[in-house]
């Protein structure tokens, strides 16, 4: 099982605004491949300060310079947001510039604010992005497209460049959509699954989901390879779980709002810290997530691992602005208390969730 740290980048009271940030996840990076993690995920996300990370890809290359050995990849991708000509073209620039470490993460995206600030249309995303990918495809497998579809059409258009790695990185995508799945099957797609700060019973409703799809197109899921992602914050403290469970609470707000056409706004131009209809209490947030004391972070870590098998563990764990020392802190303390006791219950992490 891979392990990796997801970077959303949320800008809420850093003291140093976006540069703080963007320092903040340069050092959670670095700390992330010093102690042995596989990959680094950063987010895409337009327009608010939800995320300071609009171009995952511009992150990967630059994380590129300041690391060595750990795998980088978007976050997702949201296709349909892009011209998939240039995306093509970007996506085999960085995959040489990071010595073949690209991991390449694609989904359609759910934001109805960003999707209309873009013109596009949120319910055709499935379809334009079927069309993209058979661009992208083949700009980077066969080095020449020519298309002709309901959503983009262009001459015949070779590629100088194609990507480093043959025929292609290694492919994830946070879908569960039967078109998609069928579609990136030949790649032997890895499906991204995150709940974020709803936890761990959504997460299991939305793979049960994924389980569904794939017995629809006559897969054994069971075979299938499956990519997730929590929010962990390692912490003894009661009233530190408790914060961490607030700033999870602010990110939740803010995806809430991002799913509407307009967006409440504070006199920073931030989203409004508004509660909505449904929310959990900031106990139910701690509980849901991965948050607690070693042991207890182990042993959801383990229920997961145990329900899903899943051959990469993504864990986000500077969430909601949260400060540097606590995240990394956090960091340390997973991987040298609490990954001792999930191999001392399931044996080595590398051998989880192989296929």
């Amino acid at each position: 099982m891979q392990l990796g740290l997801f970077s959303l980048m949320t800008l809420r009271d850093h003291p140093e605004g976006v540069k703080g940030v963007m320092r903040d996840t340069q050092t959670m990076v670095k700390t992330a491949e010093e102690v042995g993690f596989d990959i680094a995920w950063f987010a895409e996300h337009h327009f608010a300060n939800y995320s300071s990370s609009p171009s995952p890809l511009m992150m990967v290359a630059n994380a590129a310079g300041w690391t060595s050995k750990i795998k980088l990849a978007p976050g997702v991708l949201v296709l349909p947001l892009y011209h998939p000509l240039r995306l093509a073209q970007e996506i085999a620039a960085v995959d040489a510039m990071t010595d073949g470490r690209l991991v390449l993460g694609m989904g359609t995206g759910y934001q109805q604010y960003e999707f209309d600030r873009y013109n596009v249309e949120l319910d055709k995303k499935v379809e334009i992005f079927l069309e993209y990918w058979d661009v992208i495809e083949q700009a980077l497998v066969n080095g020449e497209v020519e298309y002709k579809g309901e959503h983009i059409s262009f001459p015949q258009t070779t590629f100088a460049i194609k990507s480093w790695q043959t025929p292609l990185p290694q492919l994830f995508a946070t879908t569960s959509h039967p078109r998609l799945l069928e579609r990136l099957n030949k790649w032997s797609v890895v499906p991204f699954h995150a709940a974020s700060t709803l936890g761990s019973p959504v997460l299991y409703k939305m793979v049960d989901g994924l389980n569904q799809s794939w017995e629809s197109l006559g897969e054994n899921p069971a075979t299938k390879p499956l990519a997730i992602m929590q929010y962990v914050h390692v912490t003894d403290s009661h009233a530190e779980a408790l914060e961490a469970a607030e700033r999870a609470r602010y990110v939740g707000r803010m995806a809430n709002h991002l799913r509407k056409p307009q967006l409440p706004l504070d006199a920073n131009g931030f989203i409004s810290n508004e509660p909505f209809d449904g929310e959990y209490t900031l106990e139910q947030y701690a509980n849901n997530m991965v948050v607690g004391d070693p042991h207890l972070v182990a042993e959801k870590m383990i229920a997961d691992i145990k329900r899903l098998n899943p051959v990469n563990y993504t864990c986000n764990f500077q969430f909601g602005c949260l400060p540097l020392a606590r995240a990394q802190q956090s960091l340390y303390r997973f991987k040298n208390e609490v990954i001792p006791l999930i191999e001392k219950e399931l044996g080595p992490i590398a051998n989880i969730g192989v296929k």
